[in-house]
């Protein structure tokens, strides 16, 4: 079996595990930023869960570099799997790639696929939101001068800026919270604007539809 073969057999096998590490990760990482009281040893848990999900991501992204074969290429053109790696928090992002490989076990998809993106869309802003939300509350909590002092706050916050609203109530002070929200901003209007076109092109599809399947002269 060539490289290409053994990649896609290596994805296939653990495209599901990773995504279940991914999510224990976030589980983790909400449970050290929401439980500042938690005991040592619960806080020092839960930072070895962390570690320990983040050495199966570099593991996993090293083996699938050696078998594309593409040397130090691989890392341009997986520039999404090089980003995750580096910020583990955006795993929720190749949940595409998750449900790729479950339709590859099952075979025929069982969403039509405007359905596919709008799911896929939904799930990555609801995870990709609540991600956002911990990392700016962590930064932001007991900053001087900030204006998100609870969680609620931020995700208030998470919200207007996925929707790409904006209110101003609520913005980050500390040079990683103002970070963070750069990146918050350009995956709302990313995933906006998926849904957005994804829905338009549905809407004119079952128009044109329609006039096709409409009598001549009505």
């Amino acid at each position: 079996m060539d490289d290409t073969g053994r990649a896609a057999r290596w994805e296939d096998r653990t495209e599901l595990p990773l995504a279940v590490a991914s999510l224990v990760y976030l589980a983790a990482y909400a449970i050290r930023v929401l439980a500042p009281g938690l005991a040592p040893v619960w806080r020092d848990l839960c930072l070895a869960v962390l570690l320990a999900a983040w050495a199966l991501f570099a593991v996993d992204y090293a083996v699938r570099w050696r078998l594309s074969g593409h040397g130090p290429g691989f890392v341009r053109t997986h520039g999404l799997d090089t980003l995750v790696l580096l910020l583990p928090l955006l795993r929720p992002l190749r949940i595409v790639r998750v449900y790729d490989a479950v339709q590859r076990r099952h075979g025929r998809p069982r969403l039509p696929l405007y359905g596919r993106v709008m799911v896929y869309a939904g799930l990555a802003t609801g995870l990709v939101g609540f991600a956002g939300a911990l990392a700016v509350y962590h930064q932001e909590r007991g900053a001087p001068g900030a204006t998100m002092r609870t969680f609620g706050d931020a995700v208030w916050w998470t919200c207007s800026t996925l929707a790409t609203v904006g209110y101003g109530d609520i913005a980050p002070v500390t040079p990683l919270g103002r970070l963070i929200a750069v990146a918050m901003m350009a995956c709302g209007l990313a995933l906006l604007g998926t849904v957005t076109g994804s829905f338009s092109s549905w809407l004119i599809q079952r128009f044109a539809r329609g006039n096709e399947e409409r009598p001549p002269g009505r």
